[in-house]
C-alpha cells in the first residue's frame, strides 16, 4: 500500500493551531489542501495565518519564493463540509469531544468517497470509540500529530479496534512521505506517548510531594544527571498544568483508576488555584519579570576522601571507578564479593540508588542514576538522620572532585532518576507485551515526541535486564500500593535473563 496521490485534495477540519500545522505539513508535502471550521471566518482567517508562515519559511531560506508561491495556490479556505466531497483525507482536529468527534464523521460519511481516509487527531480519546459511530469504523485512524506539526517528526499512527489493516498502511505511508517519523499503535489510553511519558512527571510530583526536594532540584538532577532536556516543573509549565493534569487524569480514567497513572494532588492543587504555568505568569515557577530566579540546592564545597573501596563492579555505575581514578583518588578492590558498593574512608557506604532508603542500613548514603557519569554534570545524594555527617561529607567530596555539582535529597527510595527511568522501562515493556507497539517505535516515539535522551528500551539495555525490575520491586515493598508491582513483561525479561546466565 502506497502513499496518497499527491495530486488529490487533503483536507482539514478545526482550523486552531494543530489544525493548521497539519495542513501546513500536506501543504509543503505537495498536496491541494482544503480547510474548514464551523465558525464562520476561521478558515479564512487560517488560511492567511498559514501564508504568513511560509513567507516566514522563505525568509529563512527554507522554502523557496516559487514554492510558496505554488502552496499558497493549493490552499482553499472551504465554506461547508460538502467542498470536501473529493478530497482523499480528511483530518479533523475539532475539540477533543467524543459526541461532536463522532458527528463530523458521520456528517463526512455521507459527503465524501468511499475511498476517502478519515483520520482523527485526538491525543486522549478513543480512535474505536470516535470509529464506533460510523457505518464503515474501517477506514477510520489516528494520526496523532505533535504540536507544532511543522517541526516535530513525531506522528502516532493509530489503529482502532475496527480499523482495516489497508487504511492504516496508507496513513502510515502517507506520513512518511509527508516527511515525518510515523509510528504504529493499537488504540490504548495515551497511544505510545502519552501512555509511558506518565512516570517522569508522576515520580517528580511525588518526591516533591514527599519534601525530599524542591521543584528547581528536581528539574537540575532530571536534566543535568538523567539527560533529559527539560525536567517535569519546566516542562509541564510550558505544557500548561491545566493540559498536562487532563491528559494524565484520561490516561487514569481510561485505564480504570490504574494506580499507576494516579495524577497528582499537589498538581491539582496548582490547577485549582489557576497557576498554569507560562501562560498565566506563574505554575511551578514564577514567570514574572522581577521574579527571583529558582536555582537547585547545590551542596557546599567539601574535602575529597583519599581512597575508596570498590566492592563489586557498581553495575550501571561502573564508569565511575575510571572517574574516581582519573580525579587522582585511589581506589582499593575489594576482592570479597559484598555487594555493588563503594566504602568512604569513614566506613560509610555509597551505594547506587535501588529502591531502597538509607534509614534501613547504617551509614549509607544513596547516589542517583546518570544517562553519563563522564558527561554529567550533577549527581544527586540521599541519606537518613542516621546517616554520619562525615560520611555525607566524604560522599559530597567525592562527587565534587569528580567535577560534579551535588544536591543532596530527602531519603527516599530510587531517589529521581532510577526511579523514574525504572518506571519507564517498566510500561514500556508492558505495551509491547499487550501488543501496543514494537520495541522499536516505543523507543522512536519517546525520542522524538518528548525528547528523551534513550528510548525505553535502550535504557533498559544499557542497565541490564534485571536492573528495573529489581528497582521496582524494593519500591514495591516500601509501598505496595500497587504503584511500583513490576509487570509481568518486566518480570519475565528479568527472569529470561536470570535463566539464561544460569542463576537461580
Amino acid at each position: 500500500m502506497t502513499a496518497l496521490d499527491l495530486s488529490r485534495p487533503v483536507a482539514v477540519v478545526g482550523t486552531g493551531t494543530m489544525g493548521q500545522g497539519i495542513a501546513q505539513v500536506a501543504l509543503v508535502a505537495g498536496h491541494p489542501v482544503r480547510l474548514y471550521d464551523a465558525v464562520p471566518g476561521r478558515a479564512d482567517a487560517a488560511a492567511e495565518a498559514i501564508g504568513a508562515r511560509l513567507d516566514r519559511l522563505v525568509e529563512k531560506d527554507r522554502l523557496t519564493g516559487a514554492d510558496r508561491d505554488a502552496a499558497r495556490a493549493r490552499l482553499q479556505p472551504a465554506g461547508s463540509l460538502a467542498d470536501l466531497a473529493d478530497c482523499v483525507l480528511v483530518v479533523e482536529a475539532v475539540l477533543e469531544q467524543l459526541d461532536v468527534k463522532q458527528q463530523l464523521f458521520r456528517d463526512l460519511e455521507d459527503i465524501v468517497e468511499d475511498d476517502c481516509l478519515l483520520a482523527t487527531n485526538t491525543s486522549s480519546l478513543s480512535v474505536t470509540a470516535i470509529g464506533g459511530a460510523l457505518r464503515n469504523p474501517g477506514r477510520l485512524v489516528g494520526l496523532h500529530f505533535f504540536n507544532p506539526a511543522p517541526l516535530l517528526p513525531l506522528v502516532e499512527v493509530v489503529s482502532g479496534y475496527a480499523s482495516d489493516f489497508s487504511s492504516a498502511t496508507r496513513a502510515y505511508e502517507t506520513a512518511r512521505a509527508w516527511g515525518k517519523t510515523p509510528v504504529a499503535c493499537a488504540d490504548t489510553p495515551g497511544f505510545i506517548v502519552n501512555r509511558i511519558a506518565r512516570p517522569f512527571y508522576a515520580e517528580a510530583f511525588a518526591v516533591y510531594e514527599a519534601q525530599a526536594a524542591d521543584p528547581a532540584t528536581i528539574d537540575a538532577v532530571l536534566r543535568e544527571s538523567g539527560g533529559f532536556r527539560m525536567g517535569a516543573f519546566e516542562l509541564t509549565d510550558l505544557i500548561g498544568q491545566d493540559v498536562n493534569e487532563s491528559v494524565t487524569h484520561s490516561v487514569w480514567q481510561s485505564f480504570f483508576q490504574d494506580v499507576r497513572f494516579t495524577p497528582s494532588l499537589a498538581q491539582r492543587r496548582l490547577v485549582e488555584s489557576g497557576r498554569l504555568g507560562r501562560k498565566t505568569g506563574h505554575g511551578w515557577y514564577d514567570y514574572a519579570d522581577d521574579a527571583e530566579r529558582s536555582e537547585p540546592h547545590t551542596a557546599e564545597k567539601a574535602q575529597a576522601p583519599a581512597y575508596v573501596v570498590a566492592e563489586g563492579d557498581l553495575g550501571p555505575a561502573s564508569e565511575l571507578l575510571a572517574l574516581i581514578r582519573e580525579a587522582g583518588i585511589q581506589v582499593r578492590e575489594d576482592e570479597e564479593d559484598h555487594g555493588t558498593r563503594l566504602v568512604l574512608p569513614s566506613g560509610g557506604q555509597l551505594v547506587l540508588a535501588d529502591g531502597q532508603t538509607s534509614v534501613e542500613f547504617r551509614d549509607v548514603v544513596y547516589f542517583d542514576l546518570a544517562l553519563d557519569y563522564r558527561k554529567a554534570t550533577r549527581i544527586a545524594l540521599s541519606a537518613s538522620q542516621d546517616t554520619a555527617p562525615q560520611t555525607l561529607s566524604e560522599a559530597v567530596g567525592l562527587f565534587q572532585a569528580l567535577g560534579k555539582d551535588v544536591s543532596v535529597i530527602g531519603d527516599v527510595p530510587g531517589m529521581i532518576v532510577a526511579r523514574t527511568v525504572a518506571r519507564i522501562v517498566d510500561l514500556a515493556h508492558d505495551a509491547v507485551a499487550k501488543g501496543v507497539a514494537t520495541e522499536e517505535d516505543i523507543d522512536t516515539a519517546m525520542r522524538l515526541g518528548v525528547n528523551y535522551p534513550l528510548g525505553p528500551f535502550e535504557w533498559s539495555r544499557r542497565l541490564g535486564r534485571s536492573w528495573a525490575c529489581s528497582v521496582l520491586d524494593d519500591l514495591h515493598q516500601r509501598d505496595p500500593s500497587g504503584r511500583y508491582a513490576p509487570s509481568l513483561a518486566l518480570y519475565r525479561h528479568a527472569y529470561a535473563s536470570e535463566k539464561r546466565d544460569g542463576t537461580s
